[in-house]
């Protein structure tokens, strides 16, 4: 029966509100924990987007602000899950929905950061790309495994677990970006990388969107959880 299914298989279950009831108040017990997480996890992107954001600018890197502007997409990402989580179904789909559309932005930001550098021709602090990027990836490492139990709750955690996942390869990017500014003492590894994240933003954004928006049409907002 659906009302039985684990609670792993909740974001296929969130179609059907009726279904999904018994998963939820069997939720209820972990929600604090939920909450807790996404707390650690905002404070940690918001330190990261002001340190990397930082570094990106003395070392003139694209694919280093890059990086650091999509941390502070995920502080907001984050701020719209902790909001959602004492909503409806469809207010949790809502958020995603938001997720999805920042997601895009961002990418499209990138996209245009990459035609700039283009034309500047601009070559990157390669050492500071290297040593920022370390730092991110580790600090995205931590947060990636906070999240990782809760990942398959509902569409909202799914696609905050999806933010934090594209983080740990955009920051093996910029890494993998500083190596090549290094060694070939130019700024097309920096570029390169740069439209490789817009592209990962892109087809994020577009999974997150064509997952929430059924449910958001779907749900019934007057079905809601208190969940505290």
């Amino acid at each position: 029966m659906a009302a039985k299914a684990p609670t792993g298989s909740h974001g296929t279950a969130a179609d059907d509100c009726c279904s999904a009831k018994e998963q939820e108040i069997a939720a209820l017990g972990s929600q604090a924990d939920v909450r807790r997480v996404l707390v650690i996890v905002l404070v940690i992107n918001l330190v990261m987007f002001a340190a990397e954001f930082t570094a990106g600018v003395i070392a003139r890197s694209t694919a280093l602000m890059a990086d650091s502007v999509d941390m502070l997409g995920d502080a907001q990402v984050y701020m719209l899950s902790l909001y959602a989580l004492q909503r409806s179904l469809r207010w949790r789909a809502g958020a995603a929905l938001a997720k999805g559309v920042i997601i895009a932005a961002f990418g499209i930001w990138v996209f245009a950061e990459v035609v700039l550098k283009l034309v500047g021709g601009v070559v990157p602090t390669a050492q500071t790309m290297g040593v920022f990027g370390a730092i991110a990836l580790a600090a995205n490492l931590a947060c990636l495994a906070l999240l990782y139990r809760y990942r398959n709750r509902d569409v909202n955690m799914s696609s905050t677990f999806e933010c934090s996942r594209n983080d740990v390869i955009a920051n093996t990017g910029v890494i993998v970006a500083a190596g090549g500014v290094y060694a070939f003492q130019a700024g097309w590894p920096d570029i390169l990388v740069g439209g490789v994240i817009a592209i990962l933003f892109f087809r994020s954004a577009i999974r997150v969107l064509r997952q929430a928006w059924p449910q958001f049409r779907s749900a019934r907002p007057t079905v809601a959880v208190a969940l505290d």
